[in-house]
C-alpha cells in the first residue's frame, strides 16, 4: 500500500533545505560586512603620507626598534617657527601709537634729546648727553641722578625696560676708526643686553646731514660727510646682524636723491628742526617688532665684553695736547 504523505514529505524536505541555504548564506554576507568594517578600521588607525615639517625618516637612520615604532604612538618635532632676518632692517607694519614707547629708553646724544623734546613722543625716557660717542658710552659720567654721577649705561640699569632704543655716531664721523666703531658698537649692544636682557634693543642707522648747511653754519670744521656716515651706517647695520638686534635704516627715510638731509630740515645742517623730529617718530611707529618673532627660541647668549681700547681723541678727530 501506497503513503499517501510520502510526497508532501518531500516537499517539506526541499523547503528546510532551502532555508538553511539562505541562512548560511546570510551568515556570510554578514560575516564578510564585519571583515570588511575591521579592515577599513584598521586602515584608518594607520599614519596618512607625511605633510608640512614631518619628514619621513632616511633610510638606515635610527635602530630596528625606532624604526618599528608606530608614528601615531610617537611624539612629532614642534614645528619651526619663522625667524626674523637680522640681515634687513625692520620692516615696515602697521603703526603703533604712542603708548608703545612707555616701556622705551632712548640712548643718544644731541640730536635723541631734539627728538624727545620735539617729536610728540611725550612717553618714555631720555638718555641723552650732547656731544657723546659711541666710544665714551661706558665711560662717560653724563648723567646725575640723586646727586650721583652715572654714565648712560649704568642709568639704564636702574629700572627695566622693554626697549632701547640706540642713536650715536654724528660726534665720531670726523675719527676716521671705523674698526674700533664697530668695536664698540659691538660691546655697547652687550652691555645693554646684560643691563636689559628682556628688552627689544634697536639700533637706528644715523640720518644723514646736509653738508652744504653745515658749511655756512660753522664751515665743518669737524669734517662731517655722508660718505663716512653711510660707513658708520653699515658697520652699525653689521653689528646688529652679528648681535642680533634689529637696525632701523632711518637713513633712507629721510635721504634726497643727493643723499643729504633735504634743505631746510634742519638749523645747522645736523640737528633736526620739529618736522623732522615728528617724522622720525613715525618712522619709528610703523617699524617696530615683537619680543617673541625675534627669538622665539629665546634671546641669544651673551658674550663676554671686551674692554674697549680707550679713545683720546676729540670730534674733530685731533688728539688733544
Amino acid at each position: 500500500m501506497s503513503n499517501p504523505y510520502r510526497g508532501k514529505r518531500t516537499i517539506e524536505r526541499g523547503g528546510r533545505r532551502t532555508v538553511l541555504v539562505f541562512c548560511g548564506l546570510l551568515l556570510l554576507v554578514l560575516a564578510a560586512a564585519a571583515l570588511g568594517h575591521y579592515i577599513q578600521s584598521r586602515r584608518a588607525a594607520q599614519p596618512s603620507a607625511p605633510v608640512g615639517n614631518f619628514l619621513p625618516p632616511q633610510a638606515g637612520s635610527g635602530s630596528a626598534s625606532s624604526q618599528d615604532t608606530d608614528p601615531v604612538q610617537a611624539n612629532p618635532p614642534p614645528p619651526k617657527l619663522p625667524r626674523y632676518d637680522f640681515t634687513q632692517p625692520a620692516p615696515e607694519r602697521a603703526a603703533v601709537d604712542n603708548s608703545y614707547f612707555d616701556d622705551a629708553a632712548f640712548v643718544g646724544d644731541s640730536r635723541t634729546d631734539g627728538f624727545m623734546l620735539y617729536s610728540g613722543v611725550g612717553t618714555g625716557k631720555g638718555f641723552t648727553s650732547n656731544g657723546l660717542s659711541i666710544f665714551k658710552l661706558a665711560e662717560k659720567k653724563a648723567l646725575t641722578i640723586d646727586g650721583k654721577d652715572y654714565t648712560l649705561l649704568e642709568a639704564l640699569e636702574l629700572e627695566q625696560y622693554g626697549k632701547v632704543y640706540l642713536c650715536l655716531g654724528v660726534n665720531e664721523l670726523g675719527i676716521y676708526k671705523d674698526d674700533a666703531f664697530y668695536e664698540s658698537y659691538c660691546q655697547a649692544i652687550e652691555l645693554i643686553r646684560q643691563a636689559q636682557p628682556n628688552a627689544i634693543i634697536y639700533i637706528q642707522g644715523l640720518i644723514p646731514v646736509n653738508e652744504g648747511e653745515i658749511v655756512n653754519y660753522n664751515g665743518n670744521k669737524y669734517k662731517l660727510s655722508n660718505e663716512h656716515l653711510r660707513v658708520y651706517n653699515d658697520l652699525m647695520r653689521r653689528a646688529a646682524e652679528e648681535k642680533q638686534v634689529v637696525y632701523l635704516d632711518l637713513y633712507a627715510a629721510f635721504a634726497d636723491e643727493n643723499g643729504e638731509l633735504p634743505q631746510g630740515s634742519s638749523r645747522d645742517g645736523v640737528h633736526l628742526g620739529k618736522e623732522s623730529c615728528i617724522r622720525w617718530l613715525e618712522y619709528l611707529k610703523t617699524h617696530t617688532v615683537e619680543y617673541d618673532d625675534l627669538y622665539p627660541n629665546g634671546p641669544p647668549k651673551g658674550e663676554p665684553v671686551q674692554p674697549a681700547e680707550p679713545d683720546n681723541t676729540t670730534a674733530d678727530g685731533s688728539v688733544p695736547g
